[in-house]
C-alpha cells in the first residue's frame, strides 16, 4: 500500500514550496499525494508561477475542494503519513493553533494533530508579530513543526532554484523521505 501526504497550498507567497513538493514525490511509486489549495491559493499559484488550478491538481494524485469537510482526509480512520502546508498563511496558521476547523484544510491538520502524525507547517509572512509568534508556539506544543523555508547560505554559489530544492528536502525528510541531491549535509568545518 502506498504511503500518504497531504498537501496544502494556502495564499501566502511561496507556491512553488508546495508545487515542488508535488512534482518530486509524483514519479515516486511509494507515496501518493492528497491535495488541497485554498481560494488565495489558487490566486497565488497564478501570480506567482502562472499555473491555474488543474494544472496544479495534476501534479496531485488526489484532490479536494476546500470545502469538502467530508473528504476522507477529513477523517482520523483514513491513514496518512503526515501532512505538509506550504505555503502556510497566517490565516491559516492561526486556524490551526486554535483547531478552527472552518475548512479542509485546517480540518485536515487538526486531524493530523490529534492522531499524532507528523503536520509541517512552511510559513512566509515577515516580519513576524506577537499573534504569529503565539500561534507558532501553539501549534508546536500540539507537536507540529514550524518551518519557514530559510536558505542555508553555507553550500554557497546556490540558484535559487537549489535553495528551494534543499528547503522542500529537509521538509520530506520529515516524513521520512530521502531524495538525493536536495539536502547537503553538513560535515562540519
Amino acid at each position: 500500500m502506498k504511503k500518504r501526504l497531504v498537501v496544502a497550498l494556502t495564499g501566502a507567497t511561496g507556491a512553488v514550496y508546495g508545487v515542488r513538493i508535488l512534482e518530486l514525490l509524483r514519479p515516486l511509486p511509494a507515496w501518493e499525494t492528497h491535495l488541497i489549495v485554498s481560494r488565495a491559493g489558487v490566486m497565488n499559484l497564478h501570480h506567482e508561477l502562472g499555473m491555474k488550478k488543474p494544472q496544479v491538481q495534476a501534479l496531485a494524485d488526489v484532490h479536494y475542494d476546500i470545502d469538502d469537510i467530508a473528504a476522507a482526509i477529513a477523517s482520523g480512520a483514513f491513514r496518512v503519513a503526515g501532512m505538509v502546508v506550504a505555503p502556510c498563511s497566517m490565516k491559516t496558521l492561526a486556524a490551526i493553533a486554535h483547531g478552527f476547523g472552518d475548512n479542509l484544510i485546517s480540518r485536515a491538520a487538526d486531524v493530523t494533530l490529534k492522531e499524532r502524525r507528523p503536520l509541517v507547517l512552511v510559513p512566509r509572512e515577515t516580519p513576524l508579530n506577537l499573534a504569529h509568534l503565539r500561534n507558532m508556539t501553539a501549534v508546536t506544543e500540539m507537536g507540529g513543526i514550524v518551518f519557514p523555508p530559510l536558505p542555508a547560505f553555507y553550500g554557497r554559489d546556490k540558484t535559487l532554484a537549489e535553495m528551494i530544492d534543499e528547503s522542500v528536502g529537509r521538509i520530506l525528510g520529515f516524513f521520512g523521505i530521502e531524495i538525493d541531491g536536495l539536502v547537503e549535509s553538513w560535515e562540519g568545518l
